[in-house]
């Protein structure tokens, strides 16, 4: 996926109503890896996308050593904000929320370095803990969940760390907005790709080394089955297997072939297991050369493509289920579902002044 472009989401017309446009609302992940900013507009039950921006930063480079976010990371951090302040500015929006996960959670100089980025940008990205990043994961990946499922099992693979949700689905209005899904558990592993990139990346390269890091993540999620019982649910049926990550959409662009990763084909896709563990072979045995020119991947991406692989296999490992589910979607499309339905009602007292006013 390109880095400094918008993923391919359709755009759509303005919603209007005598002449009013729907309001806009933003959404920013600084991650371990990446520096995502999304703009929506409320449309139907979930909203289109009027703008983003995704940058790779490393934020989190060398900070399993060190403890402390270095200064170059630091700055393509700040460049990156800089560039996301300047198309808010360029584009006033309802409200606005940014977040910041696992590298500045354990930074020793997390809380300095935001305030660097308020000084420097104007934003005030706030750190969120890894519950709360596993429920606006579930938040933007409940509409994927079906009637038929009773459970769900969501992993995100991010720079600095894994977190898996443990959902339980209602068994009624799902999609009626009666009875959200719930979260009964999570764990946030200190195990992602960059980190594991950092530790153990040349090696991931290997059979032996793969499968190090492998079984390393699968003791990992065998403590959290033992509590929840997951494999004894699947063994039951009806738990539903979701990816929202690089790594899960990776491997759907090459299970499907695509000469050039397209959202729309692979967001809520879902693929036979077998599929995905073919993927998964395919990427291994392109070597560094292969990853570095596959159009699914690219250069930027090469040293985290096996070792978020590897995380995969773990989870495949331990939760054997016929299917995967694929989400392009995450924090900030949790984000952006919160803030419109927290506004939905204010919107509705205010609408019709509003249309009048602004009206024709």
């Amino acid at each position: 996926m390109p880095v400094d472009s918008a993923p391919e989401r359709p755009a759509g017309a303005a919603a209007r109503c005598g002449g009013f446009s729907a309001p806009t609302y933003a959404a920013l992940d600084l991650g371990t890896n990446n520096c995502r900013l999304l703009v929506g507009a409320p449309a139907g039950g979930g909203f289109r996308v009027v703008d983003s921006f995704s940058r790779i930063v490393r934020l989190g480079e060398g900070l399993a050593a060190t403890g402390r976010l270095s200064e170059a990371a630091m700055d393509r951090a700040i460049a990156a904000l800089a560039a996301c302040a300047e198309k808010l500015a360029r584009r006033p929006v309802r409200h606005f929320q940014a977040v910041a996960t696992e590298a500045c959670r354990r930074a020793g100089n997390g809380p300095a370095f935001l305030a660097r980025v308020e000084a420097e940008t104007g934003l005030r990205p706030r750190i969120i803990s890894a519950r709360e990043e596993a429920e606006l994961a579930m938040e933007s990946c409940s509409p994927l969940l079906e009637q038929q499922d009773r459970r769900a099992l969501l992993f995100d693979i991010g720079g600095g760390s894994t977190e898996i949700a443990w959902i339980r689905v209602p068994a009624a209005g799902l999609h009626c907005g009666q009875a959200p899904a719930e979260l009964i558990g999570y764990v946030s592993m200190p195990l992602g790709v960059v980190t594991l990139a950092e530790r153990a990346g040349a090696s991931c390269f290997t059979e032996e080394g793969f499968g190090a890091v492998v079984e390393e993540v699968a003791e990992h999620l065998r403590r959290f089955d033992r509590v929840h019982c997951i494999g004894q649910e699947i063994r039951a049926g009806g738990v539903r297997l979701i990816g929202t990550s690089g790594t899960v959409t990776t491997l759907a662009g090459v299970a499907l072939a695509l000469p050039r990763y397209r959202r729309p084909l692979v967001d809520g896709r879902v693929l036979d297991i077998e599929v995905a563990d073919q993927a998964l072979g395919d990427l291994f045995a392109l070597g560094r050369a292969g990853l570095a020119a596959h159009p699914c991947v690219g250069p930027d991406r090469v040293d985290f493509v096996l070792p978020g692989c590897a995380v995969y296999a773990a989870i495949r490992r331990v939760w054997p289920v016929p299917t995967l589910t694929v989400a392009d979607r995450g924090l900030r499309e949790g984000m952006l579902l919160r803030m419109m339905r927290a506004q939905r009602q204010p919107w509705r007292d205010h609408r019709p002044a509003l249309a009048r006013r602004h009206g024709p």
